[in-house]
């Protein structure tokens, strides 16, 4: 067999950064359910006609087919896709279970998506995302909205990384200001401004011309809107400086004043009223967020989500929702790229019992035994060979220290300092910062 050739787009972390990842899943997890989220995960495919009904998203997905399907039956397997976000999904599963759940439902998810994308640095076809969602049933306060930039915030700010800001808008403010200015297409408006960062202003100008009908003035006023940004409630003035009055955009502008007044006691700082951030998936109505982590803006947000009321709903009866997803392959993949992030050691062992002979490994095997029934991660020699030998062994694989048993008592050797002393299998336990592997920036010592 030939070496095989890496696929761009799957990523395939190293042991050490997989150990990584797995610590800040669990610091992501700890904090979503300390904000009372229960842990959901729904199926890797969906229905083609469920995941291409919201926003433009077709030449996202991956079909799912078998390789010998039947041409001439059933269109079932020939119409499933894998997912490409965990909303749409999570809608799905909201409309099939909505006699199960209790309203307002608190989920998180922590799992895989697909995406069609062109790979390149922070971008991914395959990668792992971890959201949180609440959905109500016909009405959803605003107040969730606010709630969701403080869970993200304390996540974020639980894990080795640089700093974040979270850019908020609410769509209902540049729908209201669309209207009032004219123009009549505004998921076209939206669309186009949402590219305003890969295109410029001229670009979006054009832009709003061709697709959205816009004059020269109406563009204007748009742009005007979307360069308002204010780390305060200090926005809502110069909105209304721009004089535009609508009913949609007052109430827009009091939503996102309450998302950035809530945020800021919480969390000085952490959000920031950002009217350029629109979101280009058409099904988000009220509050939109994204996330940048300082130092890396150039690749952009890393966390990012809003609020929908119209993707879930069955005959009358509606599940309104807000939802923020955070890009955990994105972030760490532009992590370790920069080589930011380091972890103490590249295996989870802490101690390797040492083998004295051959025959006596049964008593190596005992004293790893009462050890891990400890919690201490431990590892048996996998030879008998000169001690020398099994202390290089360790030192390669970064385990801390080796165990020694001993007829007349055993001993464990700290081997990045030399220390020896006697000890006993039921009672020994490792320094806090040694019994597992340590996770931090880059350059700190971990």
């Amino acid at each position: 067999m030939s070496k095989p050739t890496p696929i761009s787009g799957f990523p395939e972390w190293t042991p050490a950064q997989r150990m990584i990842e797995q610590f800040v899943l669990d610091r992501i997890r700890t904090t979503f359910e300390l904000y009372g989220f229960a842990p959901l995960e729904t199926r890797s495919v969906e229905p083609l006609d469920q995941l291409l009904r919201k926003g433009d998203t077709a030449k996202e997905v991956y079909l799912l087919r078998r390789l010998q399907a039947d041409t001439d039956g059933p269109a079932g397997d020939d119409a499933l896709g894998l997912h490409f976000d965990l909303t749409v999904p999570f809608a799905r599963y909201v409309l099939e279970n909505a006699g199960k759940l209790q309203f307002p439902f608190r989920r998180y998810q922590i799992q895989k998506v697909w995406r069609g994308e062109r790979p390149q640095e922070g971008r991914y076809r395959e990668f792992l995302q971890a959201d949180i969602d609440i959905v109500d049933r016909d009405t959803l306060p605003a107040h969730y909205e606010a709630e969701m930039p403080l869970v993200i915030g304390d996540a974020l700010r639980s894990l080795p990384i640089p700093p974040v800001r979270i850019q908020v808008n609410n769509r209902k403010i540049c729908e209201g200001f669309y209207r009032g200015i004219g123009l009549t297409d505004a998921e076209a408006a939206l669309r186009a401004v949402d590219k305003l960062d890969k295109i410029g202003p001229a670009g979006v100008t054009e832009l709003l011309a061709s697709t959205a009908g816009a004059s020269e003035a109406q563009a204007k006023a748009v742009l005007a809107l979307a360069e308002i940004s204010a780390p305060d409630a200090s926005f809502a003035d110069a909105v209304r400086g721009l004089g535009v009055s609508d009913p949609l955009l007052d109430e827009g502008v009091a939503e996102l004043t309450a998302v950035v007044e809530t945020a800021a006691a919480h969390a000085p700082g952490l959000c920031v009223a950002d009217l350029r951030i629109a979101r280009g998936l058409d099904y988000y109505t009220g509050t939109v967020y994204e996330t940048q982590m300082i130092g890396y803006e150039r690749f952009g947000s890393i966390c990012s989500g809003g609020r929908y009321d119209n993707l879930a709903s069955s005959g009358n009866v509606r599940f309104p929702g807000v939802g923020i997803s955070i890009g955990v392959t994105r972030l760490l993949g532009l992590l370790f790229g920069a080589e930011a992030l380091s972890v103490s050691r590249s295996v989870p062992t802490c101690v390797l019992v040492a083998v004295t002979a051959e025959e006596d490994r049964a008593a190596s095997d005992a004293v790893a035994a009462a050890l891990r029934s400890r919690g201490v991660p431990t590892e048996v020699s996998p030879s008998a060979a000169k001690f020398g030998k099994q202390i290089r062994y360790a030192e390669r694989r970064g385990i801390p220290y080796v165990w020694f048993p001993g007829a007349d008592g055993d001993e464990v050797k700290d081997i990045r300092s030399g220390e020896q002393v006697a000890a006993a299998a039921g009672e020994w336990t490792p320094p806090r910062a040694d019994l597992k592997p340590l996770v931090g920036p880059a350059g700190t010592g971990v």
